[in-house]
């Protein structure tokens, strides 16, 4: 075919695909036996980590994240890996020191990790700088990831003023990161024609089904000269996940947009996941097929389950409407964050808590410390009543935020003693303290337990469980 302009997949099932539906639960085992037939579908990359799955696998699966994109690495020998980054919160849910942020990214590049994926909750570059520099510095593909939102100061001059800077600090492609999939077709077309009119970097779209309108906007975004998109396997698709990677190859077969890619090389891994699905049922809890309440409020399908579960346990979830109500106000108190890791927990519990118990009586530290300006700038001035309500006189700080945080790696190092065996330890334990702490105390003793067993001779006696070192 003439002109062709093959568009590139991502596959997002062992990351944002079970992120978003299973709740981050698929364990490696689970991954690992379908490898080698992803890796010969021909994906631009896969993406295998980052996001909520470094916490998660410590925290529930009782796995090391690092070994696990060992593990990976060693099963995807054509495919790049690609991971999500948070700027300077990393995989965690706050801002780390210069020094956790340059060792985490070398690290993940010494592990394998080819596309690094990076954005701010807020859109702030300055909290993109230093991951940026590391990873182009290590020879990885820096990807800078706009956070698309709606509101009065979210306009097309906004984003392209944004994707400049982000072209400036070096990036190597460009991600629209519509993650509550409420980017519409027209504006996408718009906003992707404007940026290639300006641009020549490579533009990579990544949405969510949760509105119905994700693969409608891909195309119309792939027309106006996007080259690549995020899909997940029909299995682990729709819904809050990305659209089906089958449905957007046979869409595209026999365009000028032919991703080149087999339909029928991947029915055998559909059929694989959705036995897989089966095990995580206790996670499977999303039930609609297309939520509209993600077009009113901007809510992303994960936050919505925290809400009912918090409301739960106030024996409250008949206070879900006012809820929903409630979060176009405090964020426009807060001066339009966008609705991601971590605005859109900070923006969502202070909603939950201002219909519990009155506007702004109780407040989360978070909103406090954002309020303080440690979140870094925000799209639009904050309500100053509010701010003066909350803070009083404080006056917030205006530099970037990692400019005020001593470095973090050498105390990590001391605090983790016994329980490093490897410098990865120290990560682990720098970006969740608590969470490491017990994984690395288990893993010690199991280790203690086995070497026990072993001189004594006493092989049975060495358990089933053995934490792999």
């Amino acid at each position: 075919m003439e002109n062709v302009k093959r568009v590139k997949i991502t596959d997002t099932t062992w990351r944002d695909g079970h992120q978003s539906l299973l709740a981050t639960r698929m364990k490696t085992e689970d991954m690992l036996p379908i490898a080698e037939k992803m890796d010969e579908i021909g994906f631009y990359s896969m993406e295998v980590w980052g996001g909520a799955t470094f916490d998660t696998c410590m925290r529930f699966l009782n796995e090391d994240p690092w070994e696990r994109l060992d593990k990976i690495k060693q099963v995807l020998k054509k495919t790049k890996t690609q991971m999500l980054l948070r700027g300077q919160n990393l995989v965690g849910y706050k801002h780390y020191a210069d020094d956790v942020v340059e060792e985490f990214v070398k690290k993940a590049v010494a592990h394998g990790m080819d596309i690094f994926r990076i954005f701010d909750a807020l859109n702030d570059p300055r909290n993109l700088r230093k991951a940026m520099e590391v990873a182009k510095k290590e020879g990885a593909h820096v990807q800078a990831a706009i956070s698309y939102t709606i509101s009065p100061v979210h306009d097309l001059n906004y984003f392209m003023n944004l994707v400049g800077q982000l072209v400036d600090m070096g990036a190597d492609s460009i991600c629209i990161k519509d993650m509550a999939g409420i980017l519409k077709p027209y504006p996408a077309f718009e906003l992707v024609s404007e940026l290639k009119k300006k641009y020549s970097l490579p533009i990579h779209m990544h949405t969510h089904y949760t509105s119905g309108m994700a693969s409608m906007m891909y195309l119309k975004a792939i027309e106006a000269g996007a080259e690549m998109i995020d899909t997940a396997i029909s299995s682990l698709a729709m819904g809050t996940s990305q659209p089906a990677t089958e449905a957007m190859i046979a869409a595209l077969a026999d365009t000028p947009y032919d991703t080149g890619l087999n339909l029928e090389a991947l029915t055998e891994v559909a059929e694989y996941f959705k036995e897989v699905r089966k095990k995580y049922q206790s996670f499977d809890v999303y039930k609609a097929g297309v939520d509209t309440n993600v077009l009113l409020y901007q809510v992303p399908g994960g936050m919505l389950s925290n809400f009912i579960s918090q409301l739960q346990q106030q024996n409250a979830l008949d206070k879900i409407p006012d809820v929903l109500e409630e979060i176009p106000k405090v964020r426009e108190d807060l001066g339009f964050p966008p609705l991601v890791t971590p605005t859109s927990q900070i923006v969502g519990t202070q909603a939950v808590l201002n219909v519990l118990m009155g506007r702004y009586k109780m407040v989360t530290n978070e909103v406090k410390n954002y309020l303080r300006g440690l979140y870094g700038a925000t799209p639009a001035p904050i309500n100053e009543e509010v701010r003066k309500q909350i803070i009083g006189e404080e006056k917030p700080i205006t530099g970037r935020p990692a400019d005020t945080i001593e470095p973090q790696m050498e105390q990590a190092r001391k605090e983790i003693g016994i329980y490093l065996q490897k410098e990865e330890d120290a990560l682990s334990y720098a970006i969740f303290p608590q969470v490491a702490k017990k994984f690395l105390e288990e893993r010690y003793a199991a280790k203690c337990n086995v070497d026990f067993a072993l001189a004594q001779g006493n092989e049975a006696e060495m358990g089933a469980k053995v934490y792999p070192l």
